[in-house]
């Protein structure tokens, strides 16, 4: 039998990522996204707080350019972890193992705006041109969706 096990989430970060090493080097920033959830038969909005890991150079890049705030879409895995705590007691931690984050609206982060890296205006400094790919599902601005030729 097959299984399938892909998340894709937009939502916003709830915090700061955290960047550190592994022992060999290998940078993982953590962070939480709140997603928001339907508003219950009251009218009452709710979110849930997803942990997510980003590995390598995309676990960098989340470090330097995302913030709390920061509206993110996050494609990956869930991977749940048991352990063991302090206590003894058994205990499930579940996150997501991103494999693609896209930022999908520049948020400045404080200490950018401190050293003079970003300014307060809505064009924040970003990666470097070279480092965006382009989408070739999205048409050009000439191309209207479903247009012949």
């Amino acid at each position: 039998m097959s299984s399938l096990n892909h998340v894709v989430l937009i939502g916003r970060l709830a915090r700061d990522p955290e960047l550190r090493q592994t022992p060999s080097g290998t940078a993982v920033a953590n962070f939480t996204i709140a997603v928001d959830r339907r508003p219950n038969p009251d009218g009452v909005k709710q979110a849930d707080f997803i942990r997510i890991a980003a590995w390598g150079k995309q676990g960098e890049a989340c470090s330097s350019y995302l913030a709390k705030g920061s509206n993110v879409a996050v494609e990956g895995r869930l991977q749940v972890h048991r352990y063991q705590n302090q206590d003894g007691q058994n205990r499930t931690a579940t996150e997501v193992v991103a494999e693609h984050v896209q930022f999908l609206a520049a948020k400045v982060r404080a200490d950018m705006v401190s050293n003079g890296s970003a300014s307060l205006s809505p064009e924040v400094d970003l990666p470097e041109e070279a480092d965006w790919q382009e989408d070739p599902s999205i048409p050009d601005a000439g191309e209207g969706i479903g247009s012949a030729g």
